[in-house]
């Protein structure tokens, strides 16, 4: 029989976990199978760690609680939390009870019929419509720049393969990004159709900050698109440059009274003068990204974790 390990990554959660667990309870007794639940609280202020600790003391044995230093965003707490279990499928899922944890049976259906990751999928997404257009954005980066396979939706309720799991974790650097991880790992990913729910408590923990970064992270730990996007508008913009050039030589030398366009000259400066500033930009992320994960920046920091079996 397999095991089961649920990561849910924790973030103002306190009055929201606890339903997501006994849920998850629920629905595995059904199953019948061995299954632990590792929480990891990324850095919330509110009783969202006293309410982990709870939980853990209730079940020593199936629930552990991670607990960081500081807030280091979503991935990095699916990257502790995925660490941490040892189950031969992982699946992961939300705090806030929108990704219905009733509905793992059929995320672990499919991966018993060959799978190697799960994503559910939604009818409608009853998220704001900031959160989304953040969807809909990360949507548009895993294609065209990480080569999703096509029509797979990505969400936050997923499971994947132990196999998969393992090669997630084999990534050390800083700025982490599940997707991306996956993606490089296996092309063999599948939806399910289950129903989102409506938020009860709360909002969402993602501000346009912490999804710009995210969108970081996606293209440029795991993709050098940008780069040659960048290279080939260069190359553009210098052919057209180099042919408007010659048309203007030439327009000369028919017309000698042509005045010559002050304002359509600067108007050239300014916008190959930005475009030029945007690449350099763009390559300068990517330097500073691999400064930082040479200077081995972390991806996240533990201050202390909650295994009442560890501790007995």
């Amino acid at each position: 029989m397999s095991k089961v390990s649920f990561v849910i990554p924790c973030y103002y959660s306190e009055k929201t976990l606890p339903s997501v667990v006994r849920e998850i309870d629920e629905a595995m007794k059904e199953r019948k199978e061995t299954y632990e639940v590792i929480m990891v609280n990324d850095g919330s202020e509110d009783g969202t760690w006293e309410a982990i600790r709870t939980l853990c003391e209730e079940d020593g044995e199936g629930r552990r609680g991670i607990n960081f230093a500081r807030n280091f965003g979503q991935h990095a707490a699916l990257m502790a939390g995925i660490k941490e279990a040892d189950g031969d499928v992982i699946l992961c899922l939300d705090d806030d009870g929108q990704t219905p944890a009733d509905a793992a049976g059929k995320l672990l259906a499919a991966i018993e019929d060959g799978a190697d990751v799960v994503y559910a999928r939604y009818d409608r997404a009853h998220h704001s419509l900031f959160r989304s257009f953040g969807t809909a954005m990360n949507e548009f980066l895993s294609d065209k720049l990480l080569g999703k396979p096509k029509g797979i939706a990505i969400t936050s309720f997923f499971a994947m393969k132990r196999f998969v799991a393992d090669e997630v974790v084999r990534y050390e650097n800083a700025y982490p990004y599940v997707v991306g991880l996956i993606l490089r790992t296996t092309r063999n990913i599948v939806n399910v159709d289950v129903e989102h729910r409506e938020r009860t408590n709360g909002r969402s923990g993602y501000t346009f900050s912490k999804l710009l970064s995210l969108w970081m992270n996606g293209f440029t730990a795991f993709s050098v698109t940008p780069l040659r996007a960048a290279t080939c508008a260069g190359s553009v913009f210098a052919f057209v440059g180099f042919v408007y050039g010659i048309y203007t030589i030439i327009k000369k030398f028919v017309n000698p009274n042509v005045p010559m366009g002050f304002s359509a000259l600067i108007s050239a400066i300014v916008f190959i003068g930005g475009m030029l500033m945007l690449m350099l930009g763009m390559v300068g992320e990517y330097v500073g990204r691999t400064y930082i994960s040479v200077n081995q920046a972390p991806q996240y920091v533990v201050r202390e974790k909650t295994d009442v079996r560890k501790q007995s």
